[in-house]
């Protein structure tokens, strides 16, 4: 069996948890980070486009935005449209001259990859973690069997960037914190297809038939979303069907139509909130979709996992180089706070979009907040703040 000791064990190689491992190294806090998926999984493994603006301040500032900045497609508007309409919201205009950038996370993946690996830094691919043991003692222990054998890494500390299904959150016992959660009625059927974008900007619409969403990864690669029921199968879905109702729920008279290519990846993914009301127990620390899953809709998912990640390194290096640990005794609190205002900004776009298939009152509302969003100025601003840098606006007033 291999022994590994260090001061920190991360469970999960996307990006919260290389992010973290990155900080910590630069801290002079040694870290190990353990993933079960292969590296060339995790780098085609498609998930978040949108990078707000201060977060992509932030991966410059720390050494992985040179090709972020090189090959990002920078966006100063998005589109709503509904009713027939489309109606722009000049995000840069109305946020201080700041826009978005959309970098497919598998881009993002790839550059924490390199630069991990580049600096000789412990990054266990195919390793599957069992068990985290002895979370109440000084040095807990991961178990986890990799592609050479059982590997055993003794840590002061242990974080869990595993998702909400994965073993870090599982080592919790039950009761220990509450878990507040919501599933939508709505899931979306996400595609990735070989056409290059109609338009420079990403397209949110409600139609009676359904949500879209027209986004795109690079100058020849688009990434279109339909609004679906849950129980939907892919099955039901062929290339002619899904472009069929791209092209009628997108359609206005200046765009009657959109660019077709082939389809080279889809799935179907439930909406639902999940927020654990507690991110650390006893040597465990929670992170990413460990601690909270924001509905897509407003594009804050990885945005805020990386916005706490800059307030869990410096804590965890000031608890393992100095003792102290007061940053991390006030992480959760800190932390909660910012995921509640990701999730009523990402609730307000997922509820204002997606028409309700029986509820007229709840139809006739949504069209309501639309209408206020599009046309009173108070309210497309503070649509256009919260999408360009809701990580970066300071909650200490509420």
């Amino acid at each position: 069996m291999e022994t590994i000791r260090v001061p920190v064990a991360i469970v999960g190689a996307g990006p919260v948890g290389l992010v973290l491992g990155h900080l910590l190294d630069a801290a002079g806090v040694e870290a190990v980070v353990l993933e079960r998926r292969s590296r060339a999984y995790v780098e085609q493994r498609v998930r978040a486009g949108v990078i707000e603006y201060g977060i992509a301040n932030f991966l410059a500032e720390i050494g992985v935005g040179e090709r972020l900045r090189a090959k990002g497609l920078v966006h100063h508007g998005i589109e709503l449209r509904f009713e027939g309409r489309s109606h722009r919201v000049p995000l840069s205009e109305l946020s201080g001259g700041h826009p978005i950038t959309v970098y497919g996370q598998t881009e993002l993946v790839k550059d924490l990859n390199r630069l991990r690996l580049e600096a000789d830094r412990p990054l266990l691919f195919e390793t599957e973690v069992e068990a985290i043991e002895g979370l109440g003692q000084d040095r807990p222990v991961v178990v986890a069997t990799g592609p050479e054998g059982p590997v055993r890494v003794e840590a002061d500390w242990v974080v869990g960037a595993d998702g909400a299904h994965g073993v870090a959150a599982r080592c919790v016992p039950e009761g220990v914190f509450s878990v507040a959660s919501r599933t939508y009625p709505y899931a979306w059927l996400g595609i990735l297809a070989e056409a290059p974008p109609a338009t420079e900007e990403l397209i949110y619409c409600r139609h009676e038939r359904g949500f879209a969403l027209y986004s795109m990864r690079s100058p020849t690669i688009s990434r279109l979303y339909l609004g679906v029921d849950p129980s939907e199968s892919l099955e039901n879905w062929s290339d002619d069907r899904i472009w069929s109702e791209l092209n009628a729920r997108l359609a206005t008279a200046e765009m009657p139509t959109i660019e077709e290519g082939p389809v080279v990846e889809r799935s179907i993914t439930a909406m639902r909130s999940i927020v654990r009301a507690l991110l650390c127990y006893r040597r465990l620390v929670l992170a990413g979709d460990a601690v909270h899953i924001v509905p897509p809709t407003g594009a804050k998912g990885m945005n805020l996992a990386l916005a706490y990640v800059r307030r869990l390194a410096p804590a965890l290096a000031a608890e393992v180089l100095e003792g102290d640990g007061r940053l991390l005794d006030a992480y959760s609190d800190a932390c909660l706070r910012r995921i509640w205002r990701a999730e009523e900004f990402s609730t307000y776009m997922t509820q204002m979009l997606h028409p309700h298939p029986s509820d007229d009152f709840e139809n006739g509302v949504q069209l309501a907040r639309l209408r206020q969003a599009v046309s009173v100025r108070s309210a497309t601003e503070t649509l256009a703040r919260n999408y360009v840098d809701l990580s970066s606006i300071d909650l200490a007033d509420g």
